[in-house]
């Protein structure tokens, strides 16, 4: 009998959408897994989740700074995501609207 296969624990939307909130405080967030979409290529799996990701983020956090800086703090705050298996990370910066 064969034992079956023991993946480690993978990053989810649940977990990446509350840490981007605890560190960056947006007023828009959406954050979406691609990964079964990348089956087969670079940095996938096998499991379908878990390591192609999109994120739609706006708010006062992202106020002043360059495109660079913007993706660089979304980046730094997901940098323990990366070490547990994410892959890929497309990033949308959504204009902050001031109320």
């Amino acid at each position: 009998m064969s034992t079956p296969a023991v993946h480690p624990v993978v990053p989810t939307t649940d977990a990446i959408e509350a840490t981007l909130r605890a560190a960056l405080a947006p007023t828009e967030l959406e954050v979406i897994d691609e990964s079964a979409a990348h089956a087969g290529h670079a940095g996938a799996n096998g499991l379908g989740y878990g390591t192609h990701f999109r994120v739609r983020i706006g708010g006062p956090a992202f106020d002043g700074h360059s495109r660079v800086a913007q993706h660089r703090l979304v980046y730094d705050a997901l940098r323990s995501f990366t070490e547990a298996g994410l892959h890929a990370l497309a990033i949308e910066i959504r204009p902050h609207t001031r109320s």
